[in-house]
């Protein structure tokens, strides 16, 4: 079964050999992308489907999002907004209501914020655990998330939850909680921060995963500088994530490796705090990525789209890296070569947009641009 999308205004494919195609269209073969190019010269396929001068782009790949939860912190976020600084400490909130939830009303949960993402034009996730800090929950957590997406990150190094040792709980994070996780997870992370886990907790965390065949993800330099960075590029791991506080040293370390440097500005939005300056990172040669970070005390939107418009303004990238971000290098921090891309072979992943070019996400800010979402090969929004 072949797809022929024409009428495409602008392809931006994100592919470096392809570039972007005006009056372009692409043909879908089962789920894959066939052909791309200039809509005069497309070959016949079994259906058609005319977009009337839409842009299409890739699918959003969001590479870090905390979906696995029950209840809210509205209280935390009016006290931000009223001058109470963000700390990590309100996620002992989210714990108390994740160990108490049923297995079915964090599927319910999951499934709608799910479905908010794709209406978004998310059409891969990553999911971390993270809420649960005991082994039961951390596992039935990263299970439920598994029914879901297939980049599931196990979190227990987020927070030491109260009603414990310091140093008890780092054990069961390396030992029983990371054995009972492991079957369910692809990813290990490690919250490398002021009030969570210094720089040897973090990397014994890392280690411990990676030695069970995890690949690894590092919460880095969000409320300070630290030693999160050069952790993650130190152990190869794929992104180090947040990066809002760097050091020039730290801005070197990841320009010179292939660890990807995951901005979030969601966060910062939410919680009034500075923006990672992408524009520094990227001048100096380093990979960046977007990411919503949902996740409900510090950054509860499944807004790519605003992700997008907030780099654009407030970490001076420009539109055409913005969408890179959100594209090709969230795949690349995810490291995935099926997607992030609208390149033949690739899964037919992409997002019609209700403009012309992708430069709307950033000019029309708020506005639901998304008209229409294909996830390998059929619309599904």
């Amino acid at each position: 079964m072949t797809i022929l999308l024409t009428g495409i205004g602008l392809l931006a494919t994100q592919d470096a050999e392809l570039g972007e195609i005006p009056e372009a269209a692409l043909v879908i073969e089962d789920d894959r992308i066939a052909w791309v190019g200039a809509a005069s010269s497309a070959p016949a396929a079994d259906e058609r489907v005319e977009l009337g001068g839409r842009a299409v782009v890739p699918g959003f790949v969001d590479s870090h999002a905390h979906l696995v939860f029950a209840g809210d912190r509205t209280a935390e976020f009016a006290a931000r907004m009223a001058g109470m600084p963000y700390a990590a400490g309100g996620i002992r909130t989210t714990v108390a209501a994740t160990r108490a939830a049923t297995d079915a009303a964090l599927r319910v949960n999951l499934a709608r914020l799910r479905t908010e993402l794709v209406r978004a034009g998310v059409t891969t996730f990553e999911c971390k655990s993270g809420y649960g800090l005991d082994v039961a929950t951390e596992e039935r957590s990263l299970r439920v998330a598994r029914e879901f997406t297939d980049e599931t990150t196990f979190l227990g190094a987020h927070v030491v939850p109260p009603d414990i040792d310091r140093d008890d709980y780092l054990a069961q994070v390396t030992g029983p909680m990371l054995d009972a996780c492991a079957p369910y997870a692809r990813w290990i992370d490690a919250f490398c921060e002021v009030g969570a886990f210094d720089g040897d907790e973090t990397r014994a965390v890392l280690t411990a995963g990676t030695a069970k065949g995890l690949g690894a993800r590092v919460h880095a330099n969000q409320l300070t500088t630290g030693p999160g960075v050069r952790i993650a590029v130190e152990l190869g791991a794929a992104s180090a994530d947040h990066c809002t506080h760097l050091t020039d040293e730290d801005v070197d370390a990841l320009a010179g490796s292939g660890t990807v440097a995951t901005l979030l500005p969601l966060a910062e939005f939410s919680t009034r705090s500075p923006y990672p300056d992408a524009r520094r990172l990227l001048d100096a040669g380093a990979a960046v990525a977007l990411a919503t970070d949902c996740n409900p005390g510090s950054a509860y939107s499944t807004s790519m789209p605003l992700a997008i418009a907030l780099a654009v303004r407030e970490m001076r990238m420009t539109p055409a890296e913005a969408v890179h971000a959100a594209t090709a290098t969230g795949a690349k921090a995810l490291r995935r070569n099926d997607i992030g891309s609208l390149t033949p072979g690739r899964r037919a992943d992409l997002v019609v947009l209700d403009a012309p070019s992708y430069v709307h996400l950033a000019y029309r800010p708020g506005v639901p641009l998304v008209a229409e979402v294909w996830q390998s090969g059929t619309r599904v929004a």
